[in-house]
């Protein structure tokens, strides 16, 4: 439990953020948040299964994508202040390669943990994991929907959301 909030404290603000974004349906933000932390676990399995070492460079890399994200929705405001993005809305995919992108802490975190762990405490580390990103969600939406801090997160949101992410990404490039 230790490890998993050590690494994703980030991933609770960041899925309030999208929560609050008109342009992320909930379903979306919560399978998106599954789905890359999900892929952060199997690739921490994978790792520490086979001993990588995977380069800090490699991983900042992943910054690129937050980056480009917030790019894009930046343009797009610019083109048209309150309408929604071209495509519609962004979905699970977009939320889950956001979460890949910022989860290089819990590569980092979790491959030596796992690698040190009997194949039934990793499964174990799986199911705890689960069941956090869950209990993740459900602040996050609760936090949005909070009477007082709720209208000013889903006022402001859309319009943060963009600096948001590329500061993310300019923070993973930068290899914190």
């Amino acid at each position: 439990m230790a490890a998993f909030a050590a690494t994703n404290l980030d991933g609770l603000l960041l899925a309030a953020a999208l929560f609050a974004d008109p342009r992320y349906r909930g379903r979306d933000v919560t399978l998106g948040t599954f789905l890359g932390i999900a892929a952060l676990y199997a690739a921490s399995v994978a790792a520490s299964l086979v001993s990588l070492v995977i380069p800090a460079g490699y991983i900042a890399l992943l910054g690129l994508v937050p980056l480009a994200l917030g790019v894009k929705q930046l343009l797009e405001r610019s083109e048209a202040v309150d309408a929604p993005p071209a495509g519609g809305r962004t979905g699970l995919l977009g939320v889950a390669a956001i979460n890949v992108a910022m989860g290089g802490d819990n590569v980092g975190v979790y491959t030596p943990l796992f690698a040190a762990a009997s194949a039934p405490a990793i499964a174990l580390y799986g199911a705890v994991f689960a069941c956090l990103t869950a209990a993740m969600c459900l602040a996050a939406r609760r936090l949005v929907r909070h009477p007082a801090w709720g209208a000013p997160i889903r006022r402001h949101g859309r319009r943060v959301m963009p600096f948001v992410l590329i500061a993310l990404g300019a923070w993973i490039l930068a290899g914190f």
